[in-house]
């Protein structure tokens, strides 16, 4: 029972790191796959099969080199060289994607609650810093309780599209025709998110009590992930004009009424501070050991600058910094790939 339970929460903590502002609101499906349409279905299972066998492998290689961080596990795949300028771009990357946590959650309050944008951005860095005093234990709860949620929301979106018979065609071989970028941008999703998953999975490798712990966890994240995705494409897909909405995912649970539409933005919101706290985890980790006992001036000092990033703007940043992140993470992918576990 002990055994299942940590299971149960290193793939809810795994789909949490990754389901974040983007992927819960929608906007990240679409840019990365639903803008190629039924392609996107296809796209998917390749990013779907990547999370599965490669999100284990970063925990299970974590372990085996006692790993304490996402810089050792750098380290050990590029060198000490190339793993420390790996290290430096991983971490600008965090900063980058924070700031589009903290932007997705002011976009959430201006859109859907009507408030400040600005209130989605304080709120965010006050729940952030209360949390992150808990470390690893606060970030496991949070995503146990959110992560189930999500999945029943992602069902209930999908079902109602089946129900309304609206459905979509899942299959027009005019979007396979688009020189491979629907392919192209599959490998470019998960590299992007596994490589900033790291800053999470590394450390949660040292939670579980054995290596089949990991792999059940790391495989029923991974399935967790392909099967929200794929809920979500398929909604999303059906949608009218998807590609001019902020946050389109809320904008269809807005159709089942004002109470669910309320419930589904909490949600989001914790969605996105899961993998807020997940990326400031990963980011403040090296920094504290050089900052000397100084970590609260550190996590606040990062905070306060991923702030003022976040005013540029919920979509500009999403549709700018991800995909460039997602080419970049490529070399990550391919030499966690060649990388064998002894």
């Amino acid at each position: 029972m002990r055994q299942m339970k940590q299971v149960l929460q290193i793939a809810a903590t795994y789909i949490g790191t990754v389901v974040g502002a983007g992927f819960a609101t929608g906007r990240e499906i679409v840019e990365f796959f639903t803008s190629y349409g039924s392609a996107g279905f296809a796209g998917i299972l390749i990013s779907g099969l990547l999370f599965m066998v490669l999100g284990t492998k970063i925990m299970l290689l974590s372990r085996r080199i006692q790993a304490a961080s996402f810089q050792d596990l750098n380290v050990y795949l590029f060198g000490v060289k190339a793993g420390r300028a790996v290290n430096g771009l991983m971490a600008v990357m965090l900063f980058g994607v924070t700031a589009v946590m903290l932007s997705g959650s002011g976009a959430l309050f201006s859109e859907q609650l009507k408030l400040p944008f600005a209130a989605g951005v304080i709120v965010s860095i006050v729940l952030t810093i209360i949390v992150y005093q808990r470390g690893m234990s606060g970030l496991l709860w949070t995503n146990s309780f959110v992560v189930p949620i999500m999945i029943g929301f992602s069902m209930l979106l999908s079902l109602n599209i089946l129900l309304d018979k609206a459905w979509p065609d899942v299959f027009r071989p005019d979007d396979f025709s688009m020189q491979w970028k629907w392919g192209i941008s599959a490998f470019a999703y998960a590299s992007f998110n596994l490589s900033l998953a790291q800053a999470v999975l590394v450390p949660l490798s040292r939670e579980a009590a054995s290596e089949k712990v990991i792999k059940w966890g790391g495989i029923m994240g991974g399935a967790g992930l392909t099967f929200i995705l794929l809920n979500s494409h398929f909604a999303l897909y059906a949608m009218p004009d998807v590609l001019n909405r902020e946050i389109p995912v809320a904008e269809l649970v807005g159709q089942l009424g004002a109470a669910v539409h309320l419930i589904f933005v909490a949600v989001v919101f914790g969605e996105i501070f899961t993998t807020l706290i997940g990326n400031l985890y990963g980011l403040c980790g090296e920094l504290n050991r050089q900052a000397r006992g100084k970590s609260n001036m550190v996590m606040l000092a990062i905070l306060l600058g991923c702030a003022l990033l976040s005013q540029l703007g919920y979509s500009s940043l999403l549709h700018y910094l991800y995909p460039a992140y997602g080419i970049v993470a490529l070399v990550f992918l391919v030499k966690l790939w060649s990388a064998k576990i002894d």
